[in-house]
C-alpha cells in the first residue's frame, strides 16, 4: 500500500477519531499512527498480516476500541495494558498463547474476543476486570477452567469448541454470569458442577456436543431451579 493512501487514511482519522485499514496485507502496525495518539478512539486493522503489536500502542491513551482480528499475532506487549479507556478488544483468529501479565489493568474493558487463538486455559488476568460484559474464548485449546474463574465479572462467557474436560465448581460463584456456552467440548456429565444448575446466576447454559446426552442433564438435581431462571429470563426478553 502506497504512502499517499496511508496519508489519506491518517487525515480522515484525524477528523473522525477512527482509523480503519482492513484487508490490505499490512505486515506491520503503521508507525505513523502515533502522530494521532491523542485523537484516536478506534483502530481497526483486522484481516492483515501483522505479526507484532509494537510497544508504542501504549501511547494511545484515549483509545476505546481496538480490533486486530485475523492477523498473525503470537504475543501482545505489556504496553497494551496502559490503555485505561479501552472498552472493546477484538483479537479473534491470531496465534496468541497467553495474555500480558498486566492485562488486568485494562480497567474499562467491557468486551473481549479471543476466539480462534491458542490459549490453553482461561487467563487468570481476566478476574481483575470489573466491567467485563462479554468474553469470547471459543475455538482455543482450553482443557480446564481454573478456580480463579469464580472472580470473573462477565455476564457472558463463551467457551465453545475447546477441549474442556474439567470445570472448577467456583464458576457457580461468578456474581454476574448469566450466559455460559460450553458447546462442543469434552465434558462428561459427572464433570459438570451441579451447582451451576442449583446455585448460580446462570440462566442460559449451552452444553450441546459434549460426551453426554442433553436429556441426562434434565435428570440432575438442580435442573428445576435452572429452568426457573431460564424461563424468567426468557419472559423478560420476550
Amino acid at each position: 500500500m502506497g504512502n499517499s493512501a496511508l496519508k489519506a487514511h491518517l487525515e480522515t482519522a484525524q477528523k473522525t477519531g477512527v482509523f480503519q485499514l482492513t484487508g490490505k496485507g499490512l505486515t506491520e502496525f503503521p508507525e505513523d499512527l502515533q502522530k494521532l495518539a491523542s485523537n484516536l478512539r478506534t483502530i481497526d486493522l483486522s484481516n492483515n498480516k501483522i505479526e507484532l503489536l509494537p510497544p508504542l500502542i501504549g501511547k494511545f491513551s484515549f483509545l476505546k476500541s481496538l480490533a486486530l482480528n485475523n492477523n498473525k499475532l503470537t504475543a501482545l506487549p505489556e504496553e497494551l495494558c496502559k490503555l485505561k479507556k479501552l472498552e472493546t478488544l477484538h483479537l479473534n483468529g491470531n496465534h496468541l498463547r497467553q495474555l500480558p501479565a498486566g492485562f488486568g489493568q485494562l480497567s474499562a474493558l467491557k468486551t473481549l474476543s479471543l476466539s480462534g487463538n491458542q490459549l490453553r486455559t482461561v487467563p487468570t488476568q481476566l478476574s481483575g476486570l470489573r466491567h467485563l460484559d462479554v468474553v469470547d474464548l471459543s475455538k482455543n485449546q482450553i482443557q480446564n477452567v481454573p478456580d480463579t474463574v469464580g472472580e470473573l465479572q462477565a455476564i457472558e462467557l463463551n467457551l465453545n469448541q475447546n477441549q474442556i474436560s474439567q470445570i472448577s465448581v467456583q464458576i457457580s460463584h461468578c456474581p454476574r454470569l448469566k450466559v455460559l456456552r460450553l458447546e462442543e467440548n469434552c465434558l462428561e456429565l459427572s464433570m459438570l458442577p451441579q451447582s451451576i444448575l442449583s446455585d448460580s446466576q446462570i440462566s442460559l447454559l449451552a452444553v450441546e456436543g459434549n460426551l453426554f446426552e442433553i436429556k441426562k442433564l434434565r435428570e440432575l438435581d438442580g435442573y428445576d431451579k435452572y429452568m426457573e431462571r431460564f424461563t424468567a429470563t426468557k419472559k423478560k426478553f420476550a
